[in-house]
């Protein structure tokens, strides 16, 4: 496959707005959409693998410092560490943002920092925890995404939601993909479990 390929199958952007629609900054659409979003997936690299990471919180959670920058605070989660260790490597990252029930999403692409500043964390803190680190982002490009991928999918509509769990739940994945022993719980107690470290 070449571009021009790619060209010849596909034409140019339709509606002729598409190809023109990135901006770099957060304007007044995009603020309205950060207030409003709950959960975002966090794409980073160092360079060779690649990884990305679901990001949720309150809506309004990644916070608009001014038109330019954004912070994330970190929130428990497994200490894993893929997406910050990638960061330390290679500081580009892009983001595609979710608000339910709203078909359209948001994509927002730039270079990423991780801080400790005690007083930058402390302005983020939740329940009366702290994040341990707030990741900035440094905004290079935002685009709205139109809706039909969630159109299709019905990823907001209830109708198309399995009435039952339709997979094995997540000690039972963890227990066969890492071959370890590990007590199997069922999904009332690994509930409990996550919100006691939300």
């Amino acid at each position: 496959m070449t571009p021009e390929r790619l060209y010849e199958l596909y034409g140019d952007a339709h509606p002729p707005a598409a190809a023109h629609k990135v901006i770099d900054h957060i304007d007044a659409h995009a603020r309205q959409f950060l207030s409003a979003c709950p959960f975002a997936v966090l794409a980073t690299t160092n360079g060779t693998s690649l990884d990305a990471s679901p990001k949720g919180d309150h809506a309004g959670f990644i916070a608009v410092e001014d038109e330019r920058h954004l912070v994330i605070p970190d929130r428990p989660g497994n200490n894993r560490l893929d997406g910050m260790l990638n960061i330390l490597a290679h500081p580009k990252v892009a983001l595609i943002l979710f608000i339910p029930g709203v078909r359209e999403s948001m994509r927002i692409n730039g270079r990423a920092e991780i801080s400790d500043d005690p007083e930058l964390c402390a302005r983020h803190a939740l329940n009366g925890r702290v994040p341990k680190t707030v990741l900035r982002i440094t905004v290079e490009e935002v685009m709205s995404h139109c809706g039909k991928a969630a159109m299709r999918a019905g990823i907001w509509d209830p109708s198309t939601w399995p009435r039952e769990r339709p997979i094995a739940n997540l000690s039972e994945i963890v227990r066969d993909h890492s071959g370890m022993d590990i007590e199997i719980l069922n999904e009332t107690e690994i509930e409990r479990r996550y919100r006691e470290h939300l």
